[in-house]
């Protein structure tokens, strides 16, 4: 009895799994989408992620174009996966105002980052963007120069330790606490000295929590909540004690600045603080992000605790290491391009002056355009978020393929921009592709660091901001040094290495 029972069930478990992905099998098919030809019912094409890791995702992601195409699927059990480097996937999915949900894969984030900006979608997504978009007025990011020229002369000071031109060091967590100082102090108001205090608990649990989430995105078996605690219980305590950890860190914020607003913190001028207030001894008080949630409405209501806290935790969450990234492979290609660096150093003496102890100006940083190049070039090879993935519910048409409705596209962002059909030479580090008057034009959606359209990066000019600071006063101090192993790309929710990103250094003669 109890057989039948099971057959039967499987029977019925077969016939759901095939009208369940009938329609978008023959849509693929009469489109020309290809992709491995194993499938398993119910199980789709899992198995190729067998072995999966954060170090050869993207190996397996190349392998699979190599055969299949630009464009290619992959049933992942019910969800169908679409994976494309195709430049008009790009420019269709990312310019369209109807394709701003996330894909499922985001889901792992929401305990974390609940509904914030991130994770949002539809009215919410557009309420809450429009809401915090004057968070990067001009005035608002010029105060925070301040604080990114601070915090990197802390990190300068630590730096002269380790200095001694034939020493490897890892740059990616010397400059993840110089980030999380500086995100902590313009999102929240607070200092936590995470420079100095390496073990700080946010600054581990924010570690732990993205290892956790970046390997459980490798096994598909795990993005179940039900497979994830039955493979990986261990991880799922740890993700669980580092969220309670950032979450009861930012609670408190979140109750002290309020409290400290609601006793006449700023009584001069109002209960919050804005780009032209000072106190009473002169001194301009900085609008923090944090400030603007709390003075903000939705509807004609105030913002709740809850809401508060999940828009500053992704505010933490996706301006931390992503800059890290940024900044740690920029300093990494200039070691290896001694040239490249010595022209980045010449404009900075030539805009700055020669006085390193004077404090950096946002004029200053505007005028610092090789610079910038040599930033965006860094971003192409090596960016940030290598990887988007946007849903689909409904049919889109791109180039006369259609991609079926309840779909998860996924944007290479990393394989597009070394696509040699757009960019030529493109392991190159050349920045002269983005600086030169004669500089060639590329379809916009062919390098897309920061997303692009509707749903792009509201945080790009501060994280540009930040790195042109940061890295000119490594610059200034040091010579960058090709010392340690070669980089070995990981996807570790943002764009890590395996082997670290090394680098020596070595004093400037004064």
């Amino acid at each position: 009895m109890l057989t039948l029972v099971a057959v039967a069930c499987l029977a019925c478990l077969l016939v759901w799994d095939y009208f369940l992905k009938r329609r978008r099998n023959r849509v693929l098919n009469e489109s020309g989408i290809r992709g491995p030809t194993s499938i398993v019912p119910v199980i789709g094409d899992s198995w190729v992620a067998l072995g999966n890791n954060t170090s050869n995702v993207f190996n397996l992601f190349a392998t699979l174009g190599q055969k299949y195409g630009k464009v290619f699927r992959v049933w992942l059990f019910n969800e169908l996966m679409l994976v494309t480097k195709d430049v008009k996937f790009f420019e269709t999915i990312l310019s369209s105002q109807g394709f701003i949900s996330k894909a499922f894969i985001y889901d792992m984030l929401s305990p974390w980052l609940g509904d914030g900006l991130l994770l949002s979608s539809g009215s919410k997504w557009h309420s809450r963007r429009k809401m915090l978009t004057p968070t990067y007025h001009f005035k608002i990011l010029e105060q925070f120069v301040e604080v990114f020229d601070q915090q990197s002369r802390v990190l300068v000071k630590r730096l002269y330790n380790v200095a001694d031109g034939k020493t490897a060091l890892d740059m990616f967590p010397v400059i993840c606490l110089t980030a999380l100082d500086i995100i902590t102090e313009t999102a929240k108001g607070v200092k936590v000295n995470a420079q100095d205090h390496p073990e700080f608990p946010y600054a581990k649990s924010v570690k732990d929590a993205t290892n956790v989430i970046a390997t459980r995105a490798m096994k598909p078996v795990q993005y179940f909540q039900l497979g994830f605690l039955l493979t990986a219980f261990p991880s799922y305590l740890k993700l669980r004690k580092s969220i309670q950890v950032m979450h009861e860190f930012t609670d408190k914020v979140i109750a002290d600045r309020k409290r400290k607003l609601e006793s006449g913190f700023n009584s001069k001028a109002g209960p919050l603080p804005s780009a032209d207030i000072v106190d009473d001894i002169g001194q301009k008080k900085r609008m923090t992000f944090l400030d603007v949630l709390l003075q903000s409405n939705i509807n004609g209501r105030p913002l709740t605790h809850e809401e508060i806290r999940e828009e500053v935790d992704t505010f933490m969450f996706e301006g931390h290491d992503t800059t890290t990234s940024g900044i740690s492979h920029c300093l990494y290609l200039l070691s290896r391009h001694p040239h490249i660096q010595q022209k980045v150093l010449q404009e900075i003496s030539d805009v700055m002056g020669e006085n390193v102890e004077k404090r950096i100006t946002m004029r200053e940083l505007q005028d610092l355009k090789y610079l910038e190049a040599v930033i965006k070039e860094t971003l192409r090879l090596y960016p940030s978020v290598p990887i988007i993935a946007r849903y689909t519910d409904k049919d889109v048409e791109v180039d006369g393929q259609i991609i079926p409705a309840k779909s998860t596209v996924t944007l290479l962002v990393y394989a597009l921009a070394r696509d040699p059909d757009i960019f030529p030479n493109p392991d190159e580090f050349i920045p002269d592709r983005f600086f030169s008057y004669q500089a060639e034009k590329y379809n916009p959606f062919a390098y897309t660091p920061f997303s692009a359209g509707p749903r792009n990066c509201i945080g790009q000019k501060f994280a540009i901001l930040e790195m042109k600071t940061t890295i000119s006063m490594i610059l200034r101090q040091f010579e960058l040094l090709p010392l340690g192993a070669e980089v070995v790309p990981q996807m570790n929710m943002i764009l890590r290495s395996a082997t670290g990103i090394n680098l020596g250094l070595r004093p400037r003669i004064k």
